[in-house]
């Protein structure tokens, strides 16, 4: 697809940064949208199509898997992936209880890019 609308959630601009630079070299023509914390994403996307999403898992006010519920319902076919340093069981299998995808920090091209590349189809 050409044209899609991501959504990044990370109270860390500098992972937010990184995210967005990869993303574009990756689908130069996405508009990304970025938010520091759950509320600041949900007010962000209310007028929004959101076809694809990292969520940080560990940001003040709700945690990314609260997010990826709101987002789900509000979103239910894009693609969601939860971007975090904390790889205990119970966190992933929230994720994939939720639908969720999980691409552990550190952030790199190789990740990020994986992700893109294999949500791009469904897109």
């Amino acid at each position: 697809m050409s044209e899609a609308t991501m959504l990044i959630v990370d109270d860390s601009k500098l992972s937010r940064m990184m995210v967005r630079a990869i993303v574009k070299q990756v689908q130069g023509n996405w508009n990304i949208i970025e938010a520091e914390n759950g509320e600041d994403a949900l007010v962000k996307s209310e007028a929004e199509t959101v076809d694809i999403m990292t969520l940080d898992y560990n940001m003040p006010g709700m945690d990314g898997l609260i997010l990826a519920e709101h987002m789900r319902q509000r979103f239910p076919d894009a693609s969601i992936a939860l971007l975090t340093a904390n790889i205990q069981d119970t966190i992933r299998q929230r994720a994939e209880s939720a639908g969720v995808g999980f691409i552990q920090k550190p952030i790199t091209e190789d990740k990020i890019a994986a992700f893109v590349d294999a949500h791009n189809g469904t897109l």
